[in-house]
């Protein structure tokens, strides 16, 4: 395998660590890409890759992503992440969480951890008996903290209303058709309050219970993970796994919005070109969806209430629309718009 610093997704990393913990079954990688504005912060995912290098890709983007996402949502936290990889035969342990718990605390604050893909508040609360550097952890009513799911969705629909306003020229959602790719806690909250202010709804999940569940409580109609990617609404709303938007998906989408909470949405850089030329607004993901590391970054910092934390989420779209004034004004797509942003605040401009 190569050496970390030749894979293409590595971007002046400060810090990649891999840990291997045998009692415990686990194998781990924690990537810290600035810490410019303070510790390296980003939730650990427990997921299962076909090849170990695939995991150490996700967190060299995603580690960025935090610090460019941190960045932009005006948080003295940098962007790390952490990646639990869930091998075959494998499960997820008191004694692994204990292990990756020392991993972190091992780092001396360098990365904060919190709840992201295949983890939960519980589980971050056995993390927590073993390091400091955590959050995400269940807190009092009213208090910053604890599941940031829902607050990710927030974020989420608020950005999607502002797309609508900037792609069809009106301030409500009622009667705009939005597929909603994943519905799982950021999804599913999106689309419940969408479904609230009167949208039309088409749902999708590779777990197609939950999506058929869901489609029933709120209406909406179904559709295959796959395909609708490429059905015929005003918004596609992705809030699963990332690298969806390719050169040849690009080409087929029939929407002329494209905002959602999923990570690391374009594959490549070039993409965000593409659904430029095509006319798409396009809301950059790490500024959409960061309403779940604001809740915990304030848990954390011990700053903020949960007023606190919905006040900032609700700054979300301004952030949005300059993205996009400034990409209408530049010819630049808002991808790259929102990257310079980012690194100039992290700097690296």
């Amino acid at each position: 395998m190569s050496a970390v610093w030749d894979f293409a997704d590595f971007d002046d990393h400060e810090h990649v660590h891999m840990f291997r913990d045998r009692a415990s079954g686990l194998t781990a990688v924690i990537a810290v890409h600035s810490r410019h504005l303070g510790p390296g912060a980003g939730g650990v995912r427990y997921w299962h890759y076909p090849q170990r290098a695939a995991a150490i890709t996700d967190a060299l983007r995603l580690s960025r992503g935090m610090s460019y996402k941190n960045a932009m949502a005006g948080l003295p936290m940098g962007g790390g992440k952490g990646v639990i990889l869930a091998d075959e035969g494998v499960a997820k342990t008191p004694e692994l969480l204990a292990a990756f718990g020392r991993a972190v605390e091992s780092l001396g604050g360098a990365y904060v951890t919190a709840e992201d893909v295949g983890m939960s508040d519980a589980d971050m609360v056995a993390i927590s008996k073993h390091t400091k550097h955590v959050s995400g952890l269940p807190v009092a009513s009213g208090e910053a903290g604890g599941d940031p799911g829902p607050l990710t969705a927030l974020g989420v629909f608020l950005g999607i209303k502002s797309a609508i306003k900037q792609g069809l020229g009106t301030d409500s959602a009622k009667g705009v058709h939005v597929a909603v790719q994943g519905v799982g806690s950021v999804g599913g909250g999106v689309a419940r309050r969408l479904a609230a202010e009167g949208a039309k709804l088409t749902l999708a999940d590779v777990n197609l219970a939950r999506a058929k569940e869901l489609a029933e409580e709120l209406g909406a109609d179904l559709a295959d993970s796959a395909a609708i990617m490429e059905i015929e609404a005003d918004v596609l709303s992705p809030n699963a796994l990332g690298a969806i938007l390719t050169e040849r998906s690009i080409e087929k989408l029939r929407v002329p919005i494209v905002a959602g909470g999923a990570n690391n949405q374009l594959s490549t850089a070039a993409d965000g070109q593409r659904i430029h030329d095509r006319g798409i607004v396009y809301a950059p993901d790490y500024v959409i969806n960061a309403g779940g590391i604001i809740n915990v970054a304030l848990e954390y910092l011990g700053q903020g209430s949960r007023e606190e934390v919905e006040s900032r989420i609700h700054l979300i779209p301004g952030r949005l629309a300059e993205i996009w004034a400034e990409s209408k004004a530049s010819g630049a797509p808002a991808s790259a718009v929102a990257d310079r942003m980012a690194q100039k605040l992290i700097g690296r401009g």
